[in-house]
């Protein structure tokens, strides 16, 4: 009988190569020297399986997956849950963001690169934020959301996330997180050198910004963005281009340029004025200044393909966290390793899908994330315990039955506007609370002796 380090471990991380995995272990100087129950290299697997396993325990996974070395007995204890954190401890977070920077620069760019636009690959930049347990060491490290006036901080310590994702295959071709508050266009910033040239970044109107916008741009070779516009964003028309376009100047303020003294007094960019049915008119703005080369109505379909990196983030909440967005680990070096392990799994499932997408001949976005998600929990628990000769007959039908994946075409026209659905709790909410005392300006009443 095959092992899940034969079989499944093949299966879900038949992309994910071996000489990776030692690469990462010893480029960050975390390697296993001695032998150990649970060395380096499976910890690896062991992070990728809670990423995709998480209504499942840490040590029932290691136990399931097969993942700890026999103890020299025929049947060997299990290993114990504190020899689980140690091994977790002693790997760090430094070879999980290897890999995935590593995983990221082979698949998501050449994916970009298959989906391009005019001759553009296509990314979706965009923050969000998850909850991480609330220890001393989780909270004093990333802190949380301030919650109204003299209502402490969120129940929870918040990681801030952002993302630069391949549009069109949803793999993530780069991240930085931190501290909640840290604003995100600070990790914007240290996202750009990841960005390729001959790119389109599709992003929030929250990053329209000089200092984010021009480095963007002038740092690389025909790299472009695309937002919309503020309600109040100010611009000075210098050339009409057409009906609903014009080539506008916008100011680089004082207090921007002391920031960053290479910026400067003013940037150009390109307006498109447009409207969709049911909703209000917007104005979109672009580095894409030819207007013939880029025309404005595809470049207005394309700004509403930013929904894509929003549908991504849904997807690791909602089907792979389970909307238990509060990540198991308690330190904050064991949160960052457990958020690199999610992206690197979350990568592996969408590099199967777009595979898939190949053989039903559809674009990846019209294949079910659920289906494959499940189809890789269920073949690496299957092929844990499967004969040698119905492993090559069971693959064979799933590819065969590839038509299950595939989802209806999108029905654009539908709308769904906010709102809240399930009323929240009467109870009091437990926050933790600042220090009344602490901040007391009163001085304190002297007695006389």
């Amino acid at each position: 009988m095959p092992s899940a380090d034969e079989g499944a471990f093949d299966r879900l991380c038949a992309n994910l190569d071996p000489e990776w995995v030692e690469a990462a272990l010893e480029a960050t100087g975390t390697a296993t020297l001695r032998k150990r129950r649970l060395p380096a290299e499976q910890v690896i697997w062991l992070v990728l399986g809670m990423a995709l396993y998480r209504h499942r325990p840490i040590a029932e996974l290691v136990e399931r997956l097969d993942l700890a070395l026999p103890g020299g007995r025929p049947k060997p204890k299990p290993i114990a849950r504190s020899a689980v954190a140690q091994a977790r401890a002693r790997v760090g977070e430094e070879p999980l963001k290897w890999l995935f920077e590593k995983s990221a620069l082979a698949w998501a760019h050449a994916s970009a690169r298959r989906h391009e636009w005019r001759g553009l690959a296509l990314y979706g930049v965009d923050g969000t934020t998850a909850r991480v347990p609330d220890s001393k060491e989780n909270r004093r490290h990333f802190g949380g959301q301030a919650v109204g006036r003299g209502g402490g901080l969120s129940g929870y310590p918040m990681v801030r996330l952002v993302t630069l994702m391949a549009l069109r295959s949803h793999l993530l071709a780069a991240a930085h997180f931190g501290p909640y508050g840290t604003d995100e266009r600070e990790y914007a910033l240290k996202i750009w050198p990841q960005v390729p040239d001959d790119s389109l970044c599709v992003m929030d109107r929250h990053f329209l910004n000089a200092d984010i916008l021009v480095p963007l741009a002038r740092d690389g070779k025909n790299r472009h963005w695309l937002l919309r516009a503020k309600k109040n964003t100010a611009w000075r028309t210098v050339k009409r281009l057409g009906k609903g376009e014009e080539l506008v100047e916008m100011e680089v303020s004082y207090h921007t340029r002391q920031k960053d003294d290479s910026l400067p007094m003013r940037f150009q960019a390109r307006a498109i004025h447009y409207q969709r049915k049911g909703f209000q008119p917007q104005w979109l703005l672009t580095s894409l200044l030819d207007a013939e080369a880029f025309p404005a109505s595809e470049v207005v379909a394309l700004y509403h393909e930013r929904w894509e990196l929003e549908l991504g983030y849904d997807e690791v909440k909602t089907e792979m966290l389970e909307r238990q967005e509060a990540i198991r680990s308690q330190k904050p070096g064991g949160v960052a390793q457990e958020l690199w392990g999610v992206g690197l799994a979350y990568n592996l499932v969408r590099l199967e899908m777009e595979r898939i997408a190949e053989e039903a001949d559809v674009p990846p976005t019209q294949i079910s994330f659920v289906m494959a998600l499940r189809l890789i929990r269920d073949e690496w628990m299957w092929l844990a315990g499967a004969s040698p000769g119905a492993i090559p007959k069971h693959l064979r039908r799933l590819r065969e039955e590839v038509k299950r994946f595939v989802l209806p075409l999108r029905r654009s026209h539908r709308r769904y506007p906010r709102a809240v659905k399930i009323k929240m709790s009467s109870y009091p909410r437990k926050r933790p609370r600042p220090d009344r005392r602490a901040r007391s300006r009163r001085p304190l009443r002297r007695v006389r002796p």
